[in-house]
């Protein structure tokens, strides 16, 4: 099994980047085959064998029945878990409650996740790379909703019987994954070149009243900003690039917008829309607003610009410590796909003592942060699923604190770490792959990463790393980014003893600063200082296929590696 396991990481540890593994016969025309022949490549092979039916077919009747299977297990499960909500007078531990709600929540996306994926696989034998990423990406996330809806039922006082029923829904999903991974539904990468978006971005934002744009506009938001009407429409234009907008609404604490709260105002955004009119607007003015914001998975092309970082704060302060769990403890929730979060600086108050506190959690397909602050101590920025996209955004944090499983990018931030609880050490990142064929990854490309000012003033007594393996086959790339000395020069923690030391994926690539020297860096199997070829599997373009999605936005970008 371990040598699968290793085949496997080195085979696709950009997933499935590089051309499909299946024998050749499969691969080429679905030619009939065995189960054995197609589990090969799944992680468990034998309990692959035991789910498929035991008759001949091709990769895609296989692959199809798998999806049939988890769709069907996913139901089942999430009866369970209402079975369980429902019991008057045994479930009445309040953490336990909030872990099955959790439960229920994720396993309703995994649902949707595995219809949508269903639905693809069962229209065609040939996707084009960008649906066979959004394929790769929903049955990743599938696995990681299990595997969170785990760890919120392993941290309560009771596990209501439920952890075999997701140990095997995980590995069903797997074996969903595996076979998409390694067939012709996913096609040859094709490399593009790399495209270096213009500089001009969304800064101050100034100007909206009562959801209009004054008459009279100071010459540097005009210089930032232009609206204007063309059939009806507003069009937000930002130097080279053009975003539609389908409506402003203002949130001011005043009461002269049309709003006095966020999570109003997201209220009133449209449900389900596509995007064709452009995105619903939400200018949040300066101020402190004292609230949990939640933007759900209805609530689609959401674009949230506030008054400038420190200038419109969004902030509460649930913790572990406090009888949440991590995934509750967010003071913003984002699950609504396509999100723009611009000028806006999100904190959890909890404090260094309280354990996991959460001031950012996205699991919102396509979401883009740019010039945000994020600021906590433990877990901070809950990366938890999909993919996402950070630009000139800072991070504080202590232990852990960029965490989840997403297909993520933080390119051009600042990643301060400050100083933690007494006995902690920090690290800057803590990576949750489980399946060695999800297409997950946290990538700090072009970043600065610094001490906080009370780490500083602290002569460095506790040692910061860039990050430690959360799970087994954890991924995280280093890539032209600012290290300052501050730095434990082995550069990486464990998390316990020899786990994922040999599975992970942990990569460094021309990064400068005294910090960056890879002369003492760790020596595990899973550890590398890559080449540029490498790297560039890493980028916006190769690893979020994020040039399309990403551009829309507006927000500037390098597709490539950073000139």
């Amino acid at each position: 099994m371990s040598q699968i396991f290793m085949f496997l990481v080195t085979l696709s540890f950009v997933s499935f980047l590089s051309s499909p593994s299946l024998a050749a016969g499969v691969q080429a025309t679905g030619n009939t085959t065995s189960p054995s022949n197609v589990c090969r490549y799944a992680p468990d092979p034998s309990y692959c064998r035991s789910v498929l039916p035991n008759q001949p077919g091709d990769v895609y009747s296989y692959g199809r029945f798998s999806l049939r299977r988890s769709i069907s297990r996913a139901r089942r499960f999430i009866s369970m878990i209402d079975y369980q909500l429902n019991r008057k007078g045994k479930v009445d531990a309040k953490s336990t409650v909030r872990a099955l709600e959790d439960c229920k929540f994720l396993a309703s996306l995994t649902i949707d996740f595995l219809l949508s994926s269903s639905q693809t696989v069962d229209a065609t034998k040939t996707l084009s790379v960008s649906r066979a990423d959004d394929v790769h990406t929903f049955l990743s996330a599938a696995i990681t909703n299990e595997q969170t809806c785990l760890e919120g039922l392993k941290s309560t006082a009771s596990e209501n019987g439920l952890s075999g029923d997701l140990y095997n829904d995980t590995k069903l999903y797997g074996v969903s994954l595996a076979l998409f991974s390694y067939s012709c539904w996913v096609p040859k990468r094709k490399t593009s070149r790399p495209v270096w978006k213009p500089e001009a971005s969304f800064k101050k934002f100034s100007g909206f009243r009562n959801g209009r744009l004054p008459l009279k506009m100071t010459e540097r938001t005009r210089a930032v900003y232009n609206t204007v009407t063309r059939s009806g429409r507003k069009l937000l234009q930002t130097g080279a690039d053009s975003v539609q907008v389908s409506d402003i609404v203002t949130v001011n604490q005043n009461g002269t917008g049309n709003f006095t709260t966020i999570n109003e105002a997201v209220a009133a955004a449209p449900n389900k829309t596509d995007g064709s009119n452009g995105y619903f607007l939400i200018y949040v003015t300066a101020g402190l607003y004292e609230e949990y914001v939640e933007v759900p998975k209805y609530k689609r092309y959401v674009m949230m610009i506030g008054d400038g970082i420190n200038q419109t704060v969004i902030t509460g302060n649930r913790s572990v410590g406090d009888g949440w769990t991590t995934f509750k403890s967010a003071t913003f929730i984002l699950t609504g796909p396509n999100f723009i979060g611009v000028n806006i600086t999100i904190r959890n108050t909890a404090g260094p003592t309280k354990g996991q506190a959460v001031a950012l959690r996205s699991g919102g397909d396509f979401s883009v942060f740019y010039s945000c602050s994020f600021e906590a101590y433990q877990d901070t920025l809950y990366t938890h699923s999909l993919r996402q996209f950070y630009r000139e955004c800072d991070v504080y944090g202590t232990v852990d604190f960029i965490f989840g499983n997403a297909a993520v990018v933080l390119q051009k931030c600042n990643l301060y770490p400050r100083q933690p609880r007494q006995g902690q050490a920090n690290e800057v990142t803590a990576q949750g792959r489980t399946d060695p064929n999800q297409n997950t990854g946290t990538v700090l490309h072009g970043c600065t990463i610094r001490p906080a000012d009370d780490l500083a003033s602290s002569n460095y007594t506790v040692k910061t790393y860039l990050g430690r393996p959360w799970k087994e086959y954890s991924r995280t790339v280093v890539m032209q980014t600012y290290i300052d000395g501050f730095l434990d020069p082995t550069g990486w923690n464990a998390w316990s003893g020899n786990f994922a030391l040999s599975t992970l994926y942990y990569a460094e690539y021309n990064n400068t600063g005294p910090g960056s020297s890879t002369t003492n860096r760790v020596t595990w199997p899973g550890y590398h200082v890559i080449n540029a070829t490498d790297a560039s599997n890493f980028t916006v373009t190769n690893f979020l296929v994020g040039e399309g999605w990403i551009g829309q936005t507006g927000v500037p970008f390098v597709g490539g590696m950073i000139a």
